[in-house]
């Protein structure tokens, strides 16, 4: 399967996972909802060290608690810091979105 077929279907997926509409295609962002945009991004593998915080943050999170990793580059301002967690976590709290609708 060629590589543009691999992220075309993630989008999809992602797309109906989040009950929102593939978008990508038109230029802008991926997948779009009502009150949210995600870009997805498909890759062979995703860094162990990324992996493992997310995990970590799993690992220690009591029930009633978010699991999430921050992610802070050296030198930059933390209102940029990147927020990560597995959609799975997402889904957990905040549920599927509602499917946008065509009537705008």
């Amino acid at each position: 399967m060629s590589v543009y077929r691999t992220f075309k279907g993630t989008e999809r997926a992602i797309a109906r996972i989040l009950g929102a509409k593939r978008t990508g295609q038109f230029g802008g962002a991926d997948v779009t909802g009502d009150w949210l945009v995600a870009e997805v991004k498909h890759r062979q593998s995703v860094p162990a060290w990324l992996r493992a915080a997310v995990t970590q943050a799993q690992r220690n999170a009591g029930e009633l608690q978010l699991p999430i990793a921050v992610i802070h580059e050296q030198g930059g301002r933390h209102d940029e810091d990147l927020v990560v967690m597995t959609l799975k976590t997402w889904l957990e709290w905040f549920g599927p979105m509602e499917a946008p609708t065509d009537e705008h």
